[in-house]
């Protein structure tokens, strides 16, 4: 996997709040290690939760996308197809596919029940980095070195459009939770949300130093955009006014493109992994930082947050290609 994940690959706010985003924490989260997954043996690149958070997938420079037990552990499934490492990995709504893009330049559809390709996506003409599914699941949004977003019809394997989005490689894509915007990032250190629908560039974001971005997702209620740049800096926004409301620190991401998430099941949390082996987790409201996970022995690309429990997944690079589960067992989720 050449380069994977670096270059080389509601109301008035509050002077201290941020607008529709839940007041700070009342406690810290405790979580510790629970397993400890091995498997793959190439750096991991990317970790999603299925929706109901019972599986975990992950993917891997080892061309393998591997499916876990949340609650025991172990290896469910194992899928091979990709000629080259996988970048990413994203779930249909319900949890019957599983995208993949790789350094082969294709995305591929995967039926989970029949354990078999569904569909291979050919467009890209660079290595794909990016890949999630819209609400509804019957769009695919991508995005890779050729500096394109491409949407595309699930159903007809087809490629949709193709958006000239940046000027550098697209390292992050994702769409807002009712599918009508599309985000996007990339090397050149910009944000642009696009409508779904008719591929529109709607707003550009960048800040004043134009940092390389590395991860960009919609929050929950899809009012604000968390950013992961290269100055170790995690920045959320409210795109409707292009401000910068809060930003987090305390990681390290100077080279690689690390996941950046909200955690929303015991409080309301920025994750972040880090390039000093170790997982961050602020307080969105404060910003404080409240917990650092240490136990990885090399750089924490990717971390996912499961959708109903305090439960944290998080991957490292090549010394140390496992998977850790965090489990906060004082929570009451």
């Amino acid at each position: 996997m050449a380069d994977t994940h670096t270059l080389s690959r509601s109301g008035i706010p509050q002077a201290s709040s941020a607008e529709g985003l839940t007041p700070s924490s009342q406690t810290k989260p405790n979580y510790r290690a629970k397993y400890v997954l091995s498997g793959h043996t190439m750096a991991v690149s990317s970790l999603r939760f299925n929706p109901t958070g019972s599986l975990l997938a992950s993917a891997a420079a080892d061309k393998q996308i591997k499916i876990w037990d949340v609650y025991t552990g172990e290896i469910v499934k194992t899928f091979s197809g990709h000629r080259e490492g996988v970048n990413d990995i994203a779930w249909s709504s319900d949890g019957e596919f599983l995208a993949s893009a790789s350094d082969d330049k294709t995305i591929i559809l995967w039926n989970i029940e029949l354990n078999a390709v569904a569909k291979t996506l050919h467009g890209h003409t660079n290595l794909v980095f990016c890949v999630n599914f819209n609400p509804r699941s019957n769009l695919l949004v991508s995005g890779g070195y050729d500096e394109t977003v491409r949407v595309w019809d699930v159903a007809r394997g087809r490629s949709m459009k193709v958006l000239p989005a940046h000027s550098d490689p697209v390292t992050a894509v994702g769409f807002s939770h009712d599918g009508t915007l599309i985000v996007s990032c990339a090397m050149d250190g910009l944000i642009r949300i696009w409508d779904a629908d008719s591929g529109q560039c709607l707003k550009t974001l960048v800040d004043d130093d134009n940092p390389i971005c590395s991860h960009v997702t919609f929050s929950p209620n899809s009012r604000y955009i968390l950013a992961a740049t290269q100055d170790s800096t995690i920045r959320l926004w409210n795109y409707q006014n292009s401000r910068c409301v809060k930003t987090y620190k305390g990681h390290t991401n100077r080279t690689y493109c690390l996941f950046a998430c909200f955690s929303t099941t015991t409080g309301h949390h920025i994750v972040s992994g880090s390039e000093d082996c170790k997982v961050y987790i602020w307080d969105l409201q404060s910003r404080e930082l409240l917990q650092v996970l240490e136990g990885h022995r090399d750089m924490v690309l990717a971390v996912a947050t499961h959708p109903e429990h305090a439960v944290i997944a998080s991957a490292s690079t090549e010394k140390d290609p496992t998977i850790r589960l965090w489990v906060d067992d004082a929570s009451k989720s």
